[in-house]
């Protein structure tokens, strides 16, 4: 009996020690997270957030990987191909919800505590949703086209400014810009534009803008999406073509120019205004401009509206990740109150989450936060960002036809006609 006692006490004290052999073996969960920061600071304030995380979860470790915005889409459809999955991906939300309509993404909306739920703008969680409350993606950043100013020339001017409460309208903009157009020298040439506006690549801005006029391009009817451009989609394209070819006001060669690319003679004063611009130039401005240039940021330009397209920059799981419950920690952790707020201060733009966008750092006038901050108000989600069919019409059609059109190669009409049409027919092969 007491040898049965012994052989079974031996058992126990094998199997716990195996037991603990086992744990004390585990290796931890091993996530992969591709980003797409790209600027310095940035990087950095992603990295550090992801080198904190790993030091106080030893469980659970997160593989960092730079990822680019000129290949994230490739590299995304050819890991959900091959389920060969990061289980943490940076993109924006037009984009995922694409993926989720192919079936690629984890419906989040379980898995989302309710205080982060809560404290991200609705504009945002929208834009990540579909119409059966399914979430495929946390927005954590998202921008606005805002109006850069050269203050010392509208000063001079004696220009009157707008407000957030008594913005401009396109027809305003349109009679400043002609009364900053001059000729100092009388040599028949434009010494200082009115404006310029960066069109080499045209899609997003001119329909982020023409929501500001009640229009959307994509709409849907009894279900199924269609595209118009009618006389609320033409608006805006006529101002703009107006300003440079009719008035003479818009600095033509800005057709050609990016952003980034139209702001070093803005520097030099060649124009005066620059409408439209992503909210992140200003950091191009802070850290290229020189030391005696004076700028600053006028609200958003009013059509019937002020209201913008909103594009927010997403965490997404795809639906192939082993470890989704783990992803969903460590998002949780990086996209805090505290760590958003890095992250937005890093790339220049406004964090989603209300609580952080109300903080002093996106509320004073240094580099335009505060003008630039109101302008969350008015982001709203684009009718096209449930499209399937968007991606390719927007690169098959809509930009080349807008780039025909900024060149003055085509007409208004031409251009929405074949927007148009063209449009349909890709959008039936999608449906």
């Amino acid at each position: 009996m007491n040898h049965r006692r012994s052989v079974t006490s031996l058992v126990l004290v094998l199997v716990l020690v195996l037991g603990f052999t086992a744990l004390g073996s585990a290796q931890p969960v091993q996530l992969r997270f591709v980003s797409l920061a790209w600027q310095e600071q940035s990087v950095a304030a992603n990295l550090a957030i992801v080198d904190e995380w790993n030091k106080l979860n030893p469980d659970i470790q997160v593989e960092y990987v730079h990822g680019s915005w000129d290949s994230i889409h490739d590299y995304m459809v050819t890991s959900f191909e091959t389920k060969d999955v990061p289980d943490i991906f940076h993109y924006e939300s037009a984009q995922i919800i694409d993926f989720a309509q192919r079936g690629y993404l984890t419906d989040l909306s379980t898995l989302i505590p309710a205080e982060m739920k809560d404290d991200i703008f609705d504009g945002a969680w929208q834009s990540v949703s579909n119409d059966e409350g399914q979430i495929f993606g946390i927005p954590f950043l998202w921008e606005s086209l805002i109006v850069l100013y050269n203050k010392d020339i509208l000063d001079e001017a004696g220009i009157d400014l707008p407000t957030s409460d008594n913005p401009w309208t396109w027809d305003d903009l349109r009679q400043v810009a002609k009364e900053l157009t001059k000729d100092f020298d009388g040599d028949g040439q434009v010494d200082q534009w009115g404006a310029a506006i960066p069109l080499r690549a045209p899609v997003n801005r001119i329909m982020n803008l023409t929501l500001g006029y009640g229009g959307g391009y994509f709409q849907k009817v009894n279900g199924k999406h269609e595209l118009k451009v009618g006389d609320a989609e033409k608006q805006l394209l006529q101002v703009i073509m107006d300003m440079i070819y009719v008035d003479q006001t818009a600095y033509p060669g800005a057709v050609g120019l990016s952003g980034t690319a139209v702001l070093p003679a803005f520097y030099e004063g060649d124009y005066a205004l620059i409408p439209g611009i992503g909210v992140w130039a200003r950091q191009q401005i802070v850290e290229n401009a020189p030391d005696d240039f004076n700028w600053g940021v006028l609200p958003p330009i009013k059509g019937v509206s002020q209201q913008q397209g909103a594009n927010p920059q997403t965490l997404s799981i795809p639906r192939d990740s082993k470890h989704a419950k783990e992803a969903m920690e460590f998002i949780q952790f990086f996209l805090t109150k505290e760590n958003m707020t890095k992250l937005a201060l890093g790339d220049w733009m406004f964090p989603t989450r209300e609580s952080a966008l109300a903080l002093p750092e996106f509320q004073t006038e240094e580099a335009g936060w505060k003008v630039s901050s109101e302008t969350v108000q008015h982001l709203t989600m684009g009718p096209w960002q449930d499209s399937a069919a968007f991606a390719e019409w927007k690169d098959r059609v809509a930009t080349p036809v807008l780039q025909e059109l900024f060149n003055n190669q085509i007409t208004v009409e031409e251009a929405a006609k074949r927007m148009e049409e063209e449009g349909q027919r890709i959008l039936r092969r999608y449906q």
